[in-house]
């Protein structure tokens, strides 16, 4: 498991880069990796978020600036997807990264070799990271589980399976977006309650989740299962994920198969990669079982993932409507959760994942659900906000939302932070609704 603490977590570390000490999302002690296209046109190709600033990956290697496992780690993530550069693990990963803190920081010796492979993030275009084989959504929010159980089966609002087992399903990996990339609202066959038979339309209950995404590093080989004392060790990465929901198709459609149409039309991420070693000073023991759980089955139950193996990683969403945005109104915010609320943890993903042999491939994506705080203030949806569409939320401007208008804009935002550690953040996921063709 990569919770090792070392020099790059220096919350005295200061950078030369401009804008990079205090940034609210990409210190120097943060470092993530992405997939970016340069003002010039040359791209995609990797690079490291620095502040406001992106340093080439693939510069920084012609200039000479790598050696050893840093080179190798620095030639495979200077391409133009991260996959290879996730398969490589975490010991060529970590020696990247304190390599890039030592050229970062405050009294580098060849600055200016340095500042030559910097470019102005906001004149670069993101892009999704990896070549993404597989994504697979998975459920382990029990307080979202909870919630959206209640409004279908008020008595029954858990299933018998939800303790036992890590719930998910496979979702369609061609349509993982970047941040940033408007979303077209679709159509699909939807049933009202009061009618006979169904009709094929645009859906009227479109959704949003605040998930966290989870990038697979080092593979496995079919048939093979990953220990779960191991399964931390093919972990390359988190981001944030919107799996975008229209309700009322899933509902007509899921059952008895589970979700298909209603969510496979769009999954927006953040773009960048923020790495295990940035988030280990974060690391929080997983919570305890209320009385009466059942505890993880044995493949499932590992002592080192069970005392480090969750993280504090503050969650939020945002709504922005064309009203507000005329109005010159901010974003409003409509939850604030925490990872801390997921059930299992993202090594109990891996392990499940592959505990019947299935094999994981670098670049793979897993989604957490839709993690929701216990209190009202962090439900992580408006299916869970809005009682299945029962209660309408009040937006500042005015305007009333049950479900996403077109022309919304929801955002979604992470940071972690603590005493005694420099804060680190995960860059906006953020995805406007497009009208139904």
């Amino acid at each position: 498991m990569s919770g090792d603490l070392d020099a790059t977590h220096d919350p005295a570390l200061r950078s030369w880069v401009p804008g990079a000490d205090g940034h609210a999302a990409f210190p120097i002690q943060n470092l993530p990796f992405g997939i970016f296209t340069p003002p010039d046109g040359c791209g995609p190709r990797g690079g490291v978020a620095i502040g406001n600033r992106i340093l080439d990956l693939g510069r920084a290697a012609a200039a000479g600036l790598f050696s050893g496992l840093a080179e190798q780690a620095a030639a495979a993530a200077s391409a133009d997807t991260l996959n290879s550069f996730m398969g490589l693990g975490a010991g060529p990963r970590r020696a990247l990264r304190g390599r890039l803190s030592e050229l970062l920081r405050a009294g580098h010796a060849d600055v200016a070799t340095v500042a030559g492979c910097l470019h102005d993030a906001a004149a670069c275009v993101l892009h999704v990271p990896a070549r993404i084989g597989n994504y697979t959504d998975f459920f382990v929010g029990i307080h979202h589980a909870t919630n959206s159980g209640r409004v279908f089966r008020p008595d029954h609002p858990l299933l018998p399976n939800y303790k036992y087992v890590p719930i998910g399903y496979h979702g369609r990996a061609s349509s993982v977006l970047a941040s940033g990339t408007d979303v077209r609202r679709p159509k699909g066959q939807i049933k009202p309650l009061d009618a006979n038979v169904p009709r094929y339309a645009p859906s009227e209950r479109l959704d949003y989740e605040l998930e966290l995404g989870i990038w697979i590093g080092p593979g496995s080989a079919l048939g093979e299962p990953v220990p779960i004392a191991q399964a931390g060790d093919h972990i390359a990465g988190y981001c944030l994920l919107n799996d975008w929901s229209a309700r009322d198709i899933q509902a007509w459609e899921y059952q008895p198969l589970g979700p298909f149409l209603g969510k496979s039309f769009g999954t927006t991420i953040s773009a960048w990669v923020v790495t295990p070693e940035a988030l280990a000073p974060f690391r929080i023991p997983q919570p305890a079982r209320p009385d009466g759980d059942p505890a993880p089955l044995p493949y499932l139950l590992d002592a080192a993932d069970q005392a480090g193996g969750a993280f504090d990683v503050v969650l939020e969403s945002l709504l922005l409507t064309p009203a507000m945005r005329e109005a010159g109104l901010p974003p409003h915010r409509l939850a604030v959760s925490n990872t801390r609320y997921m059930y299992w943890t993202a090594a109990q993903m891996v392990a499940h994942h592959s505990s019947n042999g299935c094999n994981l491939q670098p670049g793979d994506l897993f989604g957490s659900g839709t993690i929701s705080a216990p209190t009202a203030d962090g439900r992580g949806c408006l299916l869970e906000m809005t009682f299945g569409g029962r209660d309408a939320v009040t937006l500042p401007s005015g305007e009333t939302r049950r479900f996403l208008a077109d022309g919304d804009e929801v955002i979604l935002r992470a940071r972690a932070e603590k005493p005694g550690a420099a804060p680190v953040g995960f860059g906006e996921c953020r995805g406007r609704v497009l009208p139904a063709l």
